[in-house]
C-alpha cells in the first residue's frame, strides 16, 4: 500500500523517533557494565534442584535489600536444601554502581546452579552461594588468581607493586571495613595502582588469612601488569590502570560533568534533528525510500489504513487534551486518560511516552495480540494512533478501574462481597484458560496482578495490560526471555532460569487469589504481620493447621460458604506451589472451581515462607554475620513490573 500524504508526517515521526532512540542507546552505553574477572561453579550438585532454585531466589532478594543499603549483605533461606550467600560491594564504588554491579552478578550466577557452591567476580563486586554457612570462610580450595596478559621487563616496577601490595594488605586490617587502596610511582608517568579488602562478614583474624594468601597470590602475577587474587573471603588487586580512580568518579560522577554531558547530547540532538527535517524534506517526495526504519513502518501503515486507527486529534478532544481530570492511572510507560468520542462512546485512552525500544517494542506487541484475541474476560482493545507526537492504545472504558483500587481500600473492599470475589476469581481463571489454551494463538500475559484485572459495572472481571505477554508455537515447550513480571507474583523457576511457560502465569494467579480471598497484600505482608511472616507463610502455616480460614478477609467473615472459602484457599495455594510440575493447567483450575467436588489435590510446600519481618520473634541459631530476616519481604519492592531485572522497572497498569 503506497503511503499517503499523511503518512509523511507518520515517517516523519518514525524517523525522529527512531533516531532519538538511538541517541539514548548511545548515551546510556556509557554506562558499561562491570567485567566479570572470573565465575567458578563448584563440582557437587544438589539433589533437588526446584528447591534449591526457590531458597537461591529468596537469598539473592534478601542479599539485594541490603546491598543496596549498606553495599554488603549476607542471608540463608530454607529448612531442608538450604541456601547461604554473600554479597560484597568494593569500597571504591558508588550506591548506584554497587547496585548495577550486583544486578550483573545476580543474573549470571544462576548458569552455575544446580552447584551447591559457586561464586562470582567482577570489577566492583563479589557475590556467592552455598549450601553451608560460608559467612566466616577467609580461604579455600576454589582460591585462585587472574593475570592480565600485557607484562613488563621492569624490575622496579615489579619491586613498587611488591611492597604496594604489602602495604595495602597490611593497612586493610587496620580499617573499620577492612578496605584500602593507593598507588606507588614507578618511573615518569608510570604509576602502579591497588587495593585490598576484606568481606565484611570476617572478624580481623580471619581477614588477616585471607590478605596474606591472597597477598602472596597476587605477586606471582608478576611481571603482568595486572593481577588479581580472588579468595573466599577478600579480594586483592595491583594495576597499572587507576581502576578504583575510574569507577569513583564513573559512578559518583561531578555535577560539572553531567552538565557537559547533557549539554553535549541535547546540542547533539537538535543538530540531529534539524538534519532529519532537511533530509525529509529532500526526500518528501520518495516516501518508500524510508519505508521501514525499525522494522515496523508496514506494520503501521497497516494499522492506519485499517479499523483500529484512530485520530489523534479525536482523541486529545475526548480526553479534553489529556486533562488531568480525566487521568485514571499512571503506569512505568504512560498514562491512562478516560475519554468520550463524539458518537458518545466512553473509552480508556492510554498515553505512551516512548524512551527506550523496549517500550517501543511493547506497544506493538500490545496491539498485536490483544487485537488478535476476542474473549469476555479480557480487555478489548479498540484500537491505537500511531500518527500524531505520541502513541495512544485506546481500550473499552471500565468504570470500576482494576481490582487493586477496590481490594486494598478499607472502605471500598465492603464492595466487594464473597459473590463478587469468587466471580473476578472463575473469571480471571476462564480468562487466563483461554489465552493459554483456547485462542487462536498460544499467550502467556507475565504479568498477572491485582491491577491489572479491570472491573466493569458489574464488577465482572477483565485482564488487561498485555504489554509484556508473549506468544508461541504449539511445538515450543518453553521461551527463553528476559526477566519480566511483578515481583511478589513471579514464579521462582522463571525468576532463576528465565524460561517462561503457561506455569509462571499459573503462579501469578495463585497469588493474586490468595490475596483476593485474604484482602492483603502479598509484596508488603511481613511489614504487616504482627507475626513477621509473609502472607505465603500465613497461609501454609495456617492451612497445615487446618486453620486458614482465620485468614479470611475480616469483611467475608460469617458472610460467605466456608467449604467454598476453603476450596479457594487450597486451589490458590495449588497454583502457587514451588514445583512449576505441580501446578494445575488453567482449564483444571476452572473446573476445579466450578466442581461441586469437595475433594481436592492436597497442595505441597509454596516457595519463600521461610522469609520473616523484623517483627519475628523466633531466634535463629546462626551465625550473627548472616543476616536471616529483612524489614521487608523479598519481593517487597512496591510491585514493580520489570522488563528486564538489570536495565529498567517500572510499574505498568493499564488503567
Amino acid at each position: 500500500m503506497k503511503p499517503s500524504h499523511s503518512s509523511s508526517s507518520t515517517h516523519l515521526h518514525l524517523l525522529i523517533l527512531f533516531l532519538v532512540l538511538v541517541l539514548f542507546v548511545a548515551a546510556a552505553a556509557g554506562d558499561t557494565t562491570p567485567t566479570i574477572f572470573d565465575t567458578i561453579c563448584g563440582r557437587n550438585q544438589t539433589q533437588d534442584p526446584e528447591a534449591f532454585d526457590v531458597n537461591f531466589v529468596t537469598t539473592m532478594e534478601m542479599i539485594f535489600q541490603n546491598i543496596t543499603e549498606s553495599g554488603f549483605g549476607a542471608a540463608v533461606s530454607g529448612g531442608a536444601n538450604t541456601v547461604y550467600g554473600l554479597g560484597q560491594c568494593f569500597g571504591y564504588l558508588a550506591p548506584t554502581s554497587c547496585q548495577i554491579c550486583y544486578f550483573q552478578s545476580r543474573l549470571k550466577l544462576p548458569h552455575c546452579l544446580p552447584a551447591t557452591d559457586s561464586r562470582i567476580y567482577l570489577d566492583g563486586c563479589f557475590l556467592r552461594y552455598a549450601d553451608h554457612n560460608v559467612s566466616a570462610d577467609a580461604t579455600d580450595a576454589y582460591d585462585t588468581s587472574v593475570c592480565g596478559n600485557a607484562s613488563t621487563n621492569s624490575s622496579a616496577f615489579n619491586d613498587a607493586a611488591t611492597r604496594l601490595v604489602a602495604n595495602l594488605t597490611a593497612g586493610a586490617l587496620n580499617q573499620t571495613k577492612f578496605y584500602q587502596v593507593g598507588s606507588a610511582s614507578v618511573a615518569a608517568g608510570v604509576s602502579v595502582y591497588g587495593m585490598a579488602q576484606c568481606w565484611r562478614s570476617l572478624n580481623a583474624s580471619g581477614c588477616r588469612e585471607c590478605l596474606e594468601s591472597a597477598r602472596a597470590s597476587a605477586v606471582k602475577c608478576l611481571p603482568a601488569t595486572d593481577g588479581k587474587a580472588l579468595n573466599a573471603g577478600c579480594f586483592v588487586r595491583y594495576s597499572t590502570e587507576p581502576f578504583y580512580l575510574a569507577a569513583s568518579s564513573s559512578g559518583g560522577g561531578s555535577s560539572a560533568r553531567r552538565t557537559i554531558i547533557v549539554a553535549l547530547t541535547s546540542v547533539v540532538a537538535v543538530l540531529a534533528v534539524i538534519g532529519i527535517i532537511i533530509i525529509w524534506k529532500k526526500m518528501r517526495s520518495k516516501d518508500d525510500l524510508i519505508d521501514d526504519l525499525d522494522g515496523s513502518g508496514e506494520y503501521i501503515r497497516s494499522i492506519s489504513g485499517s479499523h483500529l486507527s484512530f485520530k489523534y486529534e479525536d482523541l486529545r478532544k475526548a480526553t479534553d487534551n489529556f486533562n488531568q481530570i480525566n487521568k485514571l492511572g499512571q503506569g512505568g510507560y504512560g498514562s491512562v486518560y478516560k475519554g468520550v468520542l463524539s458518537d458518545g462512546r466512553e473509552i480508556a485512552v492510554k498515553r505512551l511516552f516512548f524512551t527506550t525500544r523496549p517500550w517501543v517494542d511493547q506497544f506493538f506487541n500490545e496491539v498485536t495480540l490483544v487485537s488478535q484475541v476476542q474473549h469476555k474476560n479480557l480487555v478489548k482493545l479498540l484500537g491505537c494512533s500511531v500518527e500524531g507526537p505520541e502513541s495512544l492504545l485506546v481500550y473499552e472504558y471500565l468504570c470500576n478501574t482494576s481490582l487493586d483500587n477496590f481490594l486494598f481500600d478499607s472502605f471500598k473492599k465492603n464492595l466487594l462481597d464473597w459473590e463478587r470475589r469468587f466471580e473476578i476469581i472463575v473469571g480471571t481463571a476462564e480468562g487466563l484458560s483461554y489465552l493459554h489454551s483456547a485462542s487462536e494463538i498460544r499467550i502467556i500475559h507475565r504479568d498477572i496482578k491485582a491491577s491489572n484485572i479491570l472491573l466493569d459495572e458489574r464488577f465482572k472481571p477483565k485482564i488487561a495490560d498485555f504489554g509484556l505477554a508473549r506468544n508461541f508455537m504449539e511445538d515450543q515447550s518453553h521461551l527463553s526471555t528476559g526477566l519480566a513480571g511483578t515481583f511478589g507474583y513471579m514464579a521462582p523457576e522463571y525468576i532463576v532460569h528465565g524460561q517462561l511457560t503457561e506455569k509462571a502465569d499459573i503462579y501469578s494467579y495463585g497469588v493474586l487469589v490468595l490475596e483476593i480471598i485474604t484482602g492483603r497484600k502479598n509484596h508488603n505482608s511481613v511489614a504487616s504481620s504482627d507475626e513477621g511472616h509473609s502472607l505465603m507463610s500465613l497461609i501454609w502455616q495456617h492451612f497445615n493447621a487446618k486453620t486458614v480460614i482465620e485468614l479470611l478477609d475480616p469483611c467475608l467473615q460469617k458472610r460467605c460458604p466456608e467449604e467454598q472459602a476453603l476450596k479457594v484457599f487450597q486451589v490458590g495455594l495449588l497454583c502457587a506451589q514451588a514445583s512449576p510440575n505441580l501446578r494445575p493447567p488453567m482449564w483444571k483450575v476452572v473446573e476445579l472451581l466450578n466442581s461441586e467436588s469437595k475433594e481436592l489435590p492436597l497442595p505441597s510446600q509454596p516457595p519463600f515462607i521461610n522469609v520473616k519481618g523484623t517483627s519475628s520473634k523466633s531466634n535463629s541459631s546462626e551465625s550473627p554475620s548472616v543476616v536471616t530476616s529483612s524489614s521487608k519481604s523479598p519481593f517487597s519492592l512496591n510491585q514493580i513490573s520489570v522488563s528486564q531485572l538489570d536495565a529498567s522497572s517500572s510499574n505498568v497498569n493499564s488503567q
